[in-house]
């Protein structure tokens, strides 16, 4: 999915094989999970694969929510927006800001690194992209500015190559 750069394919072809990207994200975060000594409940896990079956598309809180719900009864709020903090804690899923959303984290940059969303208003895929590759240093500011980074995210709107492709339409609805 992700070139060498991080750049040339950051966006899948609209018609791949999703299951090969979930399964990998699934398999490192069973990964993390182990080397940082932690559990991946069968909760954690259920959010996290409701995330996966977007094919890069971020979700609200209460969208996680309903489509647990459809199973059966939804859970509580508070159970998802736990699992969501240990997803996130643990570099499993980045938050949106922009779109008040949740991604589960393609595993294409380092998790220490600062990182840059490219986010289609078209299609609503999201790519993420290591900030080096555009020439950002962030990490660099401390050297220069003393400001210290805690966590570094830029969220760029567009389209993706594909939608750009396609032609001029409107962005999707939020």
């Amino acid at each position: 999915m992700t070139g060498a750069c991080g750049c040339a394919d950051a966006f899948p072809d609209p018609g791949h094989d999703h299951r090969h990207c979930a399964a990998d994200v699934l398999a490192r975060a069973d990964a993390v999970c182990r080397r940082a000594g932690v559990r991946l409940t069968p909760g954690r896990r259920a959010v996290l694969e409701v995330l996966l079956a977007e094919s890069h598309r971020p979700l609200g809180a209460y969208d996680i929510i309903e489509r647990l719900a459809a199973g059966g009864a939804p859970p509580a709020p508070i159970s998802v927006y736990r699992a969501l903090n240990f997803l996130t804690g643990n570099g499993l899923v980045h938050r949106i800001e922009r779109l008040n959303a949740f991604l589960a984290c393609a595993g294409t940059h380092d998790s220490a690194r600062p990182v840059v969303f490219l986010i289609c208003e078209t299609c609503r895929q999201v790519a993420e992209i290591p900030a080096e590759s555009l020439g950002l240093d962030v990490a660099g500011l401390q050297a220069r500015t003393g400001f210290v980074p805690r966590n570094a995210a830029i969220e760029i709107l567009g389209a993706c190559a594909h939608c750009a492709a396609a032609g001029p339409s409107a962005p999707a609805a939020g």
